[in-house]
């Protein structure tokens, strides 16, 4: 009987919680720079490999609280056009974590409807880790969930670059609009982020969506990746519920 009621009052608790954040403005797209994966390693006398390797289940996390909370859209930087400078062991972790994730969760994933989209500078990967991307995003093109895009070998710059090489390659264009560029980003398919979070109290953007966030709020925590989780992602939200998007109008005009 106690574990019946014990329960019944989480249950409680968690339709009580998500009904305070239901309560509240709920961003559509949040997207998140997952860093402070080494520091917890190390403050915990671990490899770095250690941290990643936990980061992975932060994502996990945040993947079904979006779901439950009703965001739409989750984009999280997984690894920079810049990460190929750390060293040769911690990359080729990388990739393969990322390999074995997906091997791990494509199904779970698949059965709750995510989308899963990989993007970035895909063709630069190894050909048997672009197969299994290749075949991750087909398995899961046609569900209708969160859809959850993972930035890999990404670089904003490099996205921007990319854009415009492909309008002056595609039509010759010797001017180019706001319009066409954000027509020709990775992200085309995708809104811009309502709501971007960083974790390990960095205070800087580290070339990601930088087009993208050009109004989006942001929310910087000295929370570490791998120990953020629901609870912490439930506090973005509500910290984004209590903002005023103003999108350079004033106060009064949007309230």
């Amino acid at each position: 009987m106690g574990k019946a009621i014990q329960f019944f009052s989480n249950l409680f608790s968690r339709a009580k919680r998500k009904a305070v954040l239901l309560g509240n403005k709920i961003p559509a797209h949040i997207a998140i720079i997952m860093d402070g994966n080494g520091r917890w390693a190390q403050k915990r006398a671990l490899p770095r490999i250690a941290g990643h390797r936990t980061g992975a289940e932060s994502l996990k996390s945040c993947v079904k609280a979006c779901a439950e909370f009703g965001v739409k859209y989750l984009t999280v930087y997984a690894f920079s056009t810049e990460n190929w400078r750390r060293p040769k062991e911690e990359v080729s972790f990388l990739m393969n974590l990322l390999s074995q994730t997906i091997d791990r969760e494509i199904e779970e994933l698949d059965k709750n409807k995510v989308r899963l989209r990989f993007l970035g500078r895909i063709n630069e990967l190894s050909q048997e880790l672009q197969d299994k991307i290749d075949w991750a995003m087909k398995k899961t093109e046609k569900n209708k969930g969160l859809n959850l895009s993972v930035m890999l070998n990404y670089g904003g710059r490099a996205e921007i670059v990319d854009a415009v090489n492909e309008i002056v390659g595609r039509d010759g264009a010797t001017k180019v609009r706001e319009q066409d560029i954000s027509a020709a980003l990775y992200t085309k398919e995708l809104p811009d982020p309502d709501l971007l979070v960083r974790t390990a109290s960095e205070m800087r953007i580290s070339n990601f969506l930088l087009w993208q966030i050009a109004y989006s709020e942001l929310y910087v925590t000295d929370v570490l990746w791998p120990d953020f989780r629901r609870e912490q992602l439930a506090e973005a939200i509500q910290a984004f519920g209590s903002r005023v998007r103003k999108y350079g109008k004033t106060k009064e005009q949007v309230s």
